[in-house]
């Protein structure tokens, strides 16, 4: 569809497409709303994926084995990977990659919340495989239908990987705790501290999130935050049962009436105030970043120079 239509026309045939559950490919005109949208959304995964490979490279070189060390190596080489699909992605909306990364490390586009948390024991490693993927699958499945082409199909890959990790992360907590009384102990520590930000990691409440009403319309998004979270809490019980675990929330129980699981209070004050850049871990993260940026330079350079020098 070219854009030598008129605009109204190019914009019935954009919502056309839509209707029909169609999707959009970089060739086709979108609504500048859509576009940055797509663009906001696109940047936040990718930004999350980049700098959530910190908190697992943390524990690398302190894995407590060869295959241990392996499995994490392969697991932050794939994060690496999701981010570049990603970048890749809001590219052909006419993203630049380094305009996007200096808008991170200044803080002018954010990354999920949980990245902020620290890695305290090895524990957490398993944890994050399990309910971090475990709600990134809950949230990015339905992503695969997204309205946007590049950014569904890259989401195939992405969640095939994910699903992997969080069995990964699974495998590991299941054999804590065939191990000793400490090691079971350590992760359930790990799991009182990593379950309400990852319910935090669905965003805020449907009443006060501002874009997913339209996200919606756009076909962007298929589900709501709270839809997606009760998914999740609804998956993670039985899941939690069978590891011999709990987790920190009085309320946490079955709803027959309902056919779901009733569960606490998120603090969204916490929330809130991680977005803000008040987290435990959001300056060293961003710090960390901006670093890996800044002694990468002369490569970004090199390469250029030698893509300059084959294409004279």
């Amino acid at each position: 569809m070219t854009a030598t239509l008129p605009e109204e026309d190019l914009e019935r045939h954009f919502e056309a497409t839509i209707e029909r559950d169609q999707r959009i490919e970089p060739r086709d005109w979108v609504p500048e709303g859509y576009r940055k949208t797509m663009i906001r959304q696109i940047a936040q995964h990718a930004h999350s994926e980049i700098i959530g490979m910190q908190p697992e490279g943390n524990w690398i070189t302190r894995a407590p084995s060869l295959r241990r060390k392996a499995i994490l190596l392969a697991k932050v080489q794939d994060e690496a990977g999701h981010g570049l699909y990603l970048y890749s992605a809001a590219a052909t909306l006419g993203a630049d990659r380094a305009d996007l990364t200096d808008k991170l490390i200044n803080g002018k586009q954010k990354y999920s919340s949980i990245f902020n948390y620290p890695t305290l024991t090895f524990a957490d490693v398993g944890v994050i495989g399990w309910l971090v993927d475990g709600a990134a699958i809950c949230n990015q499945v339905p992503l695969c239908r997204s309205s946007y082409g590049p950014y569904a199909r890259a989401m195939i890959r992405i969640c095939k990987e994910e699903s992997f990790h969080q069995r990964q992360g699974f495998e590991l907590l299941m054999t804590m705790m065939r191990g000793t009384e400490k090691q079971r102990e350590m992760v359930q520590e790990a799991v009182n501290r990593w379950w309400w930000p990852s319910l935090m990691m669905f965003g805020p409440p449907d009443a006060d999130s501002p874009n997913t009403a339209q996200s919606m319309a756009w076909k962007v998004k298929r589900h709501t935050n709270d839809e997606l979270r009760q998914r999740f809490v609804d998956m993670s019980i039985p899941q939690a049962e069978a590891l011999g675990v709990t987790f920190p929330d009085p309320d946490l129980k079955w709803n027959a009436e309902r056919g779901h699981y009733d569960f606490g209070a998120v603090d969204w004050d916490e929330f809130k105030n991680v977005l803000k850049g008040n987290g435990p871990c959001n300056a060293q993260r961003v710090a960390h970043r901006r670093r890996a940026q800044e002694d990468g330079a002369w490569v970004r350079e090199a390469a250029s120079a030698h893509a300059a020098k084959k294409g004279s």
